[in-house]
């Protein structure tokens, strides 16, 4: 393409990656990066663990510097520069210096834009006062942490439970604010079913963390410019009839007292997500897609061909759903402005991957992570649905610091065709997302994941893997070998065994259940009708299977395994 000029709106994970792929593959472009903040790049995925102090040294935030982008890439970075205007005819655009006031306008062959996303910020009174905060860049992570350490606050309301509300609800517990979240939704971590997301849930707790689930605000106090308190409005009964719960939570102790509740605070945070800014694409014509982001083409390509858009701003193609969606994460955005920048300078370029959502959160030392698509979300893109457990240690027992994890795996019934994955635990919890997400990819059955050759050794797995038995759980249910009830799906009539130990079974179990441990079952077939319904479990699901094979070849006609055993069950 000879010495085209290359025009970059915004930095950070997008543009950052746009402009140094385009200088890689045209030495003789012109490439001129402009960003709005101070900061161009910048790692925001970082920022929570800063305010919390296992960051140290506030350096280590920055990637690069405009200095390092001109010396090590010969690349113009312009910080402070907000882009106001796309005159796509005459191919130029309108910048703002900041700092001088001074508008001008500056021409491209190309441009690429990737402005990022703002936090969602509702209009509450009071909600600019000065305790009030977002987290979405270093300017945001400045004020907090000027404000922690400078004002020494006791309470925080953490609003919004999704990645970076509990981000930064472990952040201000290890500077030792006491913590309360409050979640619209029936659970924390919106995006994993609810059996999921309740051992996070557990966890918070177990921390002090109040929670506030299925409520919403209804306005702030405030006083001498400062938030005191954070009023919730009325619990709303539709939401709070589907919770699934790990024991007594806050939201029940509110329903046996008032149905409006007052929360003191020292200091806010909104954490209630972000919308992409389309702002200057819309107004230059250019296609927003359904998802309310900016629609671009496998090149990243918007309705312009000359206009690129990457980031939180664009839209992506999911991998199982097959249509474009919004997935504010850093992977799409560093991928995809890498191609973006290759093929604005060249014209070529590979194609844009389909993505899965692949995400994970770390909390206290727990981590749940999840790739594709969660239960609730692929019913409601209307598949058949099929789903299994594997509850078991990241390594094989025997050798020491084994930390139990749970695997949820969704499946499409028709294809076998693996649509998602959740995980919750410890160590370990990374490895087999990635594994799903790698399969996920290629479009893998339940029957690829059955079969992968992975790596084994005492001290990082085991040599049938978690992976392999969620994905023999749901080979054994589509194969007809077992049935399941699921978490929140108790057995209604029929007779219940408990095949666990006696001991087990001293410590807590279903009422009504009768203990039959696995190893004298056989001997006690005769204590049970065959013609009734026949619901086993144990403590994770794999000795009940066992139970159900032996009461299914001896005549039983109606034999249940009810699902995450007393691990997930016993919640209900």
């Amino acid at each position: 393409m000879g010495k085209p000029r290359i025009l970059i709106v915004g930095g950070v994970a997008g543009g950052a990656n746009a402009a140094t792929r385009a200088r890689r593959m045209n030495e003789q472009a012109e490439i001129v990066v402009f960003e709005a903040g101070e900061h161009v790049s910048f790692a925001n995925c970082g920022l929570p663990y800063y305010i919390g102090g296992q960051i140290a040294d506030r350096g280590k935030l920055f990637l690069a510097t405009p200095a390092y982008f001109k010396s090590t890439f010969n690349i113009d970075v312009r910080t402070g520069h907000e882009v106001l205007e796309i005159d796509r005819a005459g191919r130029r655009i309108q910048v703002l210096n900041r700092a001088t006031g001074e508008r001008r306008w500056e021409s491209y062959d190309k441009l690429i834009l990737s402005p990022g996303a703002s936090p969602i910020v509702p209009p509450w009174d009071g909600v600019a006062s000065e305790n009030v905060f977002t987290l979405r860049d270093v300017a945001d992570t400045d004020r907090i942490k000027s404000y922690v350490d400078g004002q020494g606050p006791r309470r925080a309301v953490v609003i919004g439970a999704g990645y970076i509300g509990l981000e930064m609800v472990e952040a201000l517990v290890e500077r030792g604010l006491a913590v309360t979240v409050v979640e619209q939704q029936p659970q924390i971590l919106p995006l994993l079913d609810a059996e999921i997301a309740a051992e996070i849930e557990a966890v918070l707790r177990k921390r002090g963390v109040e929670l506030h689930l299925a409520r919403t605000v209804e306005r702030l106090t405030v006083r001498d410019g400062r938030v005191t308190q954070v009023h919730l409005a009325a619990h709303p009964e539709t939401l709070k009839s589907d919770r699934l719960e790990a024991g007594p939570t806050q939201t029940d102790r509110l329903e046996a007292g008032p149905t409006r509740a007052s929360l003191p605070a020292d200091l806010v945070l909104l954490a209630m997500g972000v919308r992409p800014n389309v702002k200057l694409a819309a107004s230059a014509g250019l296609t927003i897609g359904a998802s309310g982001a900016i629609a671009v083409n496998e090149y990243s390509q918007t309705s312009d061909p000359d206009i690129y858009a990457v980031g939180d701003a664009a839209e992506v193609r999911h991998v199982v759903l097959g249509r474009s969606v919004r997935v504010p994460l850093a992977g799409p955005a560093n991928r995809n402005g890498r191609l973006a920048g290759e093929h604005a300078v060249t014209g070529r370029s590979a194609r844009a991957t389909p993505v899965a959502g692949t995400a994970i959160v770390g909390v206290f030392g727990k981590a749940a992570a999840a790739t594709g698509l969660s239960v609730r979300a692929a019913e409601q893109a209307g598949y058949h649905v099929g789903w299994s457990y594997a509850i078991r240690g990241h390594h094989v027992g025997y050798y020491p610091g084994a930390e139990q994890m749970i695997l949820k795996l969704v499946y499409e019934r028709r294809t076998r065709r693996v649509l998602g994955a959740q995980a919750v635990g410890g160590a370990g919890v990374d490895k087999r997302i990635d594994v799903v997400a790698t399969v996920l990819h290629f479009g893998g059955t339940i029957d690829d994941l059955a079969g992968l050759d992975l790596a084994y050794a005492p001290q990082f797995g085991a040599a049938k893997d978690p992976v392999h038995i969620a994905a023999f759980v749901a080979q054994n249910e589509k194969d007809g070998l077992i049935r399941q009830r699921g978490v929140g799906e108790p057995p209604t009539d029929g007779q219940l065994i408990d095949v666990r130990s006696e001991q087990e079974v001293a410590a807590g179990a279903r009422p009504g259940a009768v203990n039959v441990p696995l190893h004298t079952l056989r001997g006690r077939l005769d204590e049970f009708y065959r013609d009734r319904p026949v619901y086993v479990y144990c403590g994770v699901g794999q000795r009940a299977y066992n139970a159900a094979r032996i009461l299914v070849q001896h005549g039983f006609q109606d034999v249940w395994n009810l699902a995450g055993g007393t691990t997930l069950q016993m919640r209900t």
